[in-house]
C-alpha cells in the first residue's frame, strides 16, 4: 500500500484585507526606493473600515506622497465605492512614520543585516513555477477570480476572496486534487445557488482544466460554504501587513521563520535572505 498524505494550502485575493495591506506596504516601499535606492524602509499597514494606518521606520533622501500612493493601490484593487465598505477615494489615511533607529543603522551601514532570523527556501518540479502543487492551484484560483471579476462585472463579484486546495500525495508524489474551497465576495443577492454556480463555472472549472492530470472524478467543492459573503475587505476584517506569510511562500510545505516580506527593503533579511534561499533551492 502506498503511503498517503494530504497537503492543504490556501491563497487570498488582492482584495483580501491582509493582502491589500501587503500591497500598500510594497507600493510605498517602491516609491521610497524610486526616490532613494539606498532608502531604509520598514512600513506596516493596518486597514479597517474607512481608514488606513501607515506606520514604520523610514530613512530616505526624497519625498513620497503617502496618502496618494495608498489611495492609488486601493482603487486599483477595486475598492472604489463606499458601498464596498472601503473606498480609495474617501478613506482616511493616518501616517505615523519615524526614522530608522540609529542603533540598527550602525550595523546596517557596515554591511550587516537589519535583524537576525531564520529564513527558508524550497523548490519542487511539481509545477512549472517550481512551487508545490497545492499552493500553485490555490494561487491560480484567486488569480482567475480577480481576472473574472474585472472582465465580467455583471457577475457581481467583489474584491475579497480566499481559496483552499487539498492534494492527495502517494509516496511523496502528487496524485489528485481532493478538495477545493473557494469563498468569493459578491453583491447583495438572495440567490446563493446562483452565486455558487457562477463561481463554479467561471473560476473553479477553468482552473481544474488547467490541472486536469490531477483531477480524478470530481473533487469535493465548497463554494461560499458559510452562505452569503457580501461583507468583505477591510469592512469585514481588519487587514494587517505580514499576516499571510504562508500564502506568500510555500503554502505550509516548508518551514517558516515568521518574518514577512512586504514593506521591507533588501537590508531586511526576512525578505532578501528568503529570496536567496529560494534561489539556491
Amino acid at each position: 500500500m502506498p503511503r498517503t498524505t494530504i497537503y492543504t494550502s490556501e491563497s487570498v485575493s488582492e482584495g483580501h484585507p491582509d493582502k491589500l495591506a501587503d500591497q500598500i506596504s510594497d507600493a510605498l516601499l517602491d516609491e521610497f526606493l524610486a526616490q532613494d535606492p539606498q532608502a531604509r524602509v520598514a512600513v506596516e499597514t493596518l486597514l479597517t473600515r474607512g481608514l488606513a494606518v501607515i506606520a514604520g521606520e523610514v530613512t530616505v533622501d526624497g519625498y513620497v506622497d503617502i496618502a496618494q500612493t495608498v489611495r492609488h493601490v486601493v482603487k486599483e484593487v477595486g475598492y472604489t465605492d463606499t458601498d464596498l465598505g472601503f473606498d480609495g477615494n474617501t478613506c482616511g489615511v493616518l501616517v505615523a512614520i519615524q526614522e530608522q533607529s540609529a542603533h540598527i543603522a550602525q550595523g546596517v551601514d557596515t554591511g550587516g543585516a537589519g535583524d537576525q532570523g531564520m529564513m527558508f527556501g524550497m523548490a519542487t518540479n511539481e509545477t512549472v513555477e517550481l512551487m508545490p502543487l497545492p499552493i500553485a492551484i490555490a494561487h491560480r484560483l484567486t488569480a482567475v477570480a480577480a481576472d473574472v471579476r474585472k472582465k465580467h462585472p455583471s457577475l457581481g463579484f467583489r474584491p475579497d476572496a480566499k481559496s483552499q486546495v487539498s492534494v492527495r500525495y502517494e509516496d511523496g508524489r502528487a496524485k489528485r486534487i481532493e478538495t477545493v474551497v473557494l469563498s468569493q465576495q459578491h453583491g447583495p443577492t438572495k440567490d446563493q445557488v446562483e452565486v455558487r454556480e457562477k463561481v463554479k463555472a467561471h473560476i473553479i472549472e477553468p482552473v481544474l482544466k488547467e490541472f486536469a492530470e490531477y483531477v480524478d472524478g470530481t473533487p469535493d467543492l465548497h463554494i461560499n460554504p458559510t452562505g452569503a459573503f457580501e461583507i468583505g475587505g477591510p469592512q469585514g476584517d481588519t487587514g494587517l501587513t505580514g499576516r499571510k506569510i504562508i500564502v506568500d511562500t510555500y503554502g505550509g510545505l516548508c518551514p517558516h521563520g515568521g518574518g514577512a516580506f512586504s514593506g521591507e527593503d533588501p537590508t531586511k533579511v526576512d525578505r532578501s535572505a528568503a529570496y536567496m534561499a529560494r534561489h539556491v533551492a
